[in-house]
């Protein structure tokens, strides 16, 4: 499984508009939502703030992952927004998001997908040229070019 089969075109989003973290996961959980495999809308977001209690998914290197767990989910997604002039996400290093990936998995599949999802992300996303291409990306063709690299 590659992270691209959890995708497709309609869950990235090239310019995100929010402007805090809050905005940004709205747009992200509005996008998954789309595709129909959220039940309870209200009952995902609260999951992904829960995890964001516990600590920022804001990881350093401008990349953020959000993700939750939840019964309101049926089948695992993954959306990709990125926004050029970052979003703070009180990221352990301090810098500004530029690239947020949400998970979203049914809670009955959370510990082996969601740990296969982490894993193949943050494997790639260590590599700076990876970032850097993702970041300078000027279409959705050229991130799903990238995002297909991630297995």
């Amino acid at each position: 499984m590659g992270l691209f089969d959890l995708m497709s075109e309609d869950l990235i989003i090239m310019e995100l508009q929010g402007n805090s973290k809050d905005e940004v996961m709205d747009e992200l959980v509005d996008k998954i939502d789309a595709t129909g495999v959220i039940k309870k809308k209200k009952k995902f977001r609260k999951a992904l703030d829960g995890r964001e209690k516990e600590s920022s998914t804001g990881i350093g290197y401008g990349i953020a992952i959000p993700h939750g767990k939840s019964k309101a989910v049926e089948a695992p997604r993954v959306a990709f927004g990125l926004k050029k002039e970052g979003v703070d996400w009180q990221s352990i290093d301090g810098t500004k998001a530029n690239l947020i990936f949400m998970i979203a998995v049914p809670e009955k599949a959370a510990g082996d997908t969601h740990l296969k999802i982490l894993q193949m992300l943050s494997r790639k996303l260590m590599d700076e040229d990876f970032r850097e291409a993702l970041i300078h990306a000027e279409n959705k063709d050229e991130v799903i070019t990238l995002l297909k690299e991630i297995a």
